[in-house]
């Protein structure tokens, strides 16, 4: 079943189609989402360059319990902030723009380690940047279909447009890495680096223990998208995203149609 549904999903992604249900039985548990994401990153036909990070909705906490999400970033999806950056969407799928603080790791995990903790993780970074991830599925109820979902079709990441560089940022508080989002210009969240729970690094450090649990132990160089800073903002063909990281920098992005 698991390679029916990535099978179908890493198709209907390649084709830059819709689809109008999941694509078989759906996941009942996280475990099972991994198996089909797994599935699926074994069928994609493109590099891993880094991990998204996601988390579980408070809606969804009583059955899969409170915790975090993962999924790939791949090297055709990863975008340079270059002014108004264009990226792509399904027509007829779920599209959405996450300010993110994003890690590029300077050094790669020791590949036996399992356990991580907060200040182990937080010698694997590299550089800080600011960064939008641009979440995007093939399935437009993907988010309401639940966690288990969201992880078997990549995260619902569909890839990141990286930023510049956060300069002297382990000088910075938390609270002071404050972004704000836009949908054609309108105001659509507020929020700061603080507002991940545990911060950045806490969302590191899950991802370290998740990688190692799934054989893919975390490398220098790879790109990781940290968590939605300001929440998830639904955004269609044709209108522009933006979003100002105060004195950090800005970027902005236009969605446009998938091929």
């Amino acid at each position: 079943m698991s390679d029916s549904v990535a099978r179908q999903f890493v198709e209907a992604r390649l084709s830059g189609r819709a689809l109008a249900a999941f694509p078989g039985v759906l996941p009942p548990d996280l475990a099972t989402g991994y198996r089909y994401q797994d599935a699926a990153i074994a069928l994609f036909p493109d590099e891993i360059v880094g991990w998204k990070i996601g988390r579980v909705g408070p809606e969804f906490e009583a059955r899969f319990g409170p915790g975090r999400l993962a999924g790939p970033i791949f090297r055709r999806q990863l975008r340079h902030a270059d002014g108004l950056t264009p990226f792509p969407v399904f027509a007829g799928g779920f599209a959405a723009i996450e300010a993110e603080f994003v890690f590029e790791l300077g050094s790669d995990a020791p590949r036996d380690k399992k356990s991580w903790t907060r200040e182990q993780a937080a010698t694997l970074i590299g550089a800080l940047h600011i960064g939008i991830e641009t979440a995007g599925s093939p399935l437009a109820t993907i988010n309401a279909l639940g966690p288990a979902v969201v992880v078997s079709d990549f995260g619902n990441n569909a890839g990141l447009i990286l930023g510049p560089k956060i300069a002297n940022w382990r000088a910075i508080p938390e609270t002071e890495m404050v972004c704000e989002s836009f949908i054609d210009g309108i105001s659509v969240g507020k929020g700061a680096a603080s507002d991940l729970p545990g911060g950045p690094i806490e969302a590191l450090r899950f991802l370290a223990e998740h990688c190692a649990a799934h054989g893919r132990p975390l490398t220098k160089g790879l790109l990781i998208s940290t968590g939605a800073a300001t929440g998830i903002h639904d955004i269609a063909i044709g209108q522009r995203g933006k979003v100002d990281f105060g004195a950090l920098g800005a970027i902005e992005c236009i969605a446009t149609a998938a091929a």
